[in-house]
Formats: structure tokens, C-alpha cells, sequence
């Protein structure tokens, strides 16, 4: 058994541990903006005076409000897709079972295995072919059939650990009632796994809205914020930038803390359930 000084010294260990990882991960994120606010148009320090005029400015450029509705429009989408489809793949994993279900979960997890550059020029490579075939060119629905493709798995495995703490023997009390399975999966088996699906259509949006790799392989003609962000940055440092990826950090801090707040609350809600039926 510890004695109270070595519990302190350990508190202490990992507490100071804990505040390094903090301060190394969000230093970064803190300098961006930092930097967006410098009265400078090159990116130097110590930064000599401060605007907003770099905010202002970025609303002004042609180009960034189309950049911005590309983005919104494959990530929604995105989101929507890869959700309906992980979801029902994660049901099939764990509610089901069926000859070659290994191999289909080894198949699933290939895209998260595979570099996103990689993905990106092979899918790249069947679309250019596909497309002199059936004649069409890559925009916006190659742009997310690439991105779906890459972000379903993850929806999937997200899904299926909400499922694996799920009680079973809900769905067949259910059951055993007269319920038919279309039933049990509506009005039991999705209302109870929606903290696992709300998270992970945050997790998809996310994905998908700061993908760069495979929007540069298959955007076509089309721009979306990564893509802007890497055209600007090539030919120069300019403070719009920080300025971008201050503004674009504080609505993906909202969705974190909104999966948070989901979670917690379907905690709450079992345990009360929990103590009801006890």
C-alpha cells in the first residue's frame, strides 16, 4: 500500500504531465490566433501592432465564400451518407451473423488503414477512368464518394461500440411482446444507440470538412477551405490564414463540446434508468 507522500508525488507527476500535453497541443492553435489579429501582412515576431482588418479582409476575397459552401455542402453530406451506412454496418457486425464476417470487417477498415494520399490518387486513378466511360468529370459527387469512402469506417466503428454496451435483451423482451424487427430497430435499438450515432456524425462532419488530401485528388474544378487555405499559402504567408483557421476552430470546438454534452447525458439517463429499475 502507498503512504501519502508517494500518492502525492504521483498526483503531482501526472497532473504537471497532463498540463504539458495541453500546453504542447494548444500552442499551436493559440499562435494561429494569435497571428490573425498581427498588423502585419507577412507573418513575423514579435508581431508590432494588432487589427481585425485581416477578418474583414478574408470575407472580401472572391474566392472564399465559394471555398466555404464546397466545404459546408461535402461535409453535410458526407455526414448524412457515411452515418446512414455505418450505422447499418455496425448493426450487421453486431446483430448479426453471417458466413465471410471477418473478411467484410477486415475489407471495412482497409480505407483507415490506407495513407489518405494513397486513397486519394487511386481514387483518382477509377474515376478518370470511369469517367471517360460514362462521361462526366470530377466535382462536388466525386468529392464525396471519396470522402464517404474514407469516413464510413469510421462512423462504423464509433456505431458499434455504442452497440456492444447495448443491452440485447431490451430488443428481445421486445420481441417476445409481438414487436416486429422493423419496430424493435426503431423505436428500441436506435433511440438507445443515438449518443454513439450523434457522435459519430460529428466525427464524419469533421473528417470531412478539413480532408485535404482527398479533396485535392478529386475536387475537379471545385475548391473547398483546405484546398483554399494550401492555394494562398503556396505563394505566401498573409494573416488571413490564421485568421481562417481561427474562425474555422471555434465551430469544431462547438461540436466537440456538443458530442460531450450528448454523451453526458445519455450517461445520466441510464444511470437514472439504472437506479429505477433497482
Amino acid at each position: 500500500m502507498r503512504n501519502p507522500l508517494t500518492n502525492r508525488l504521483l498526483d503531482i507527476g501526472l497532473s504537471g504531465w497532463m498540463i504539458a500535453l495541453l500546453v504542447f497541443l494548444y500552442i499551436p492553435i493559440v499562435t494561429l490566433a494569435f497571428f490573425s489579429f498581427a498588423d502585419s501582412r507577412v507573418l513575423t515576431f514579435p508581431v508590432q501592432g494588432f487589427t481585425l482588418n485581416w477578418y474583414r479582409e478574408l470575407f472580401e476575397r472572391p474566392d472564399f465564400l465559394p471555398a466555404l459552401r464546397t466545404s459546408a455542402l461535402v461535409a453535410v453530406a458526407t455526414m448524412l451518407v457515411s452515418t446512414v451506412l455505418g450505422t447499418c454496418g455496425a448493426i450487421l457486425w453486431m446483430r448479426y451473423r453471417f458466413r465471410f464476417k471477418q473478411a467484410l470487417q477486415a475489407l471495412t477498415f482497409l480505407p483507415v488503414l490506407f495513407p489518405q494520399l494513397l486513397l486519394g490518387v487511386m481514387l483518382l486513378l477509377w474515376f478518370s477512368v470511369l469517367g471517360t466511360v460514362f462521361d462526366f468529370r470530377l466535382g462536388i459527387p466525386t468529392l464525396i464518394i471519396g470522402h464517404v469512402i474514407y469516413v464510413t469506417p469510421f462512423v462504423m466503428i464509433i456505431v458499434a461500440v455504442q452497440l456492444y454496451g447495448f443491452d440485447d435483451t431490451v430488443e428481445d423482451a421486445a420481441r417476445d411482446a409481438g414487436a416486429s424487427d422493423w419496430r424493435v430497430l426503431v423505436e428500441i435499438t436506435l433511440p438507445m444507440i443515438w449518443p454513439g450515432i450523434s457522435a459519430a456524425m460529428i466525427m464524419a462532419f469533421l473528417l470531412s470538412w478539413g480532408n485535404f488530401y482527398l479533396s485535392y485528388s478529386l475536387n475537379g474544378s471545385m475548391r473547398t477551405l483546405p484546398i483554399f487555405i494550401y492555394s494562398g499559402i503556396t505563394v505566401g504567408s498573409s494573416p488571413i490564414y490564421p485568421a481562417l483557421a481561427t474562425l474555422n476552430f471555434i465551430p469544431a470546438m462547438g461540436l466537440v463540446v456538443l458530442a460531450d454534452f450528448l454523451r453526458r447525458r445519455a450517461l445520466r439517463r441510464d444511470t437514472g434508468a439504472a437506479k429505477e429499475e433497482s
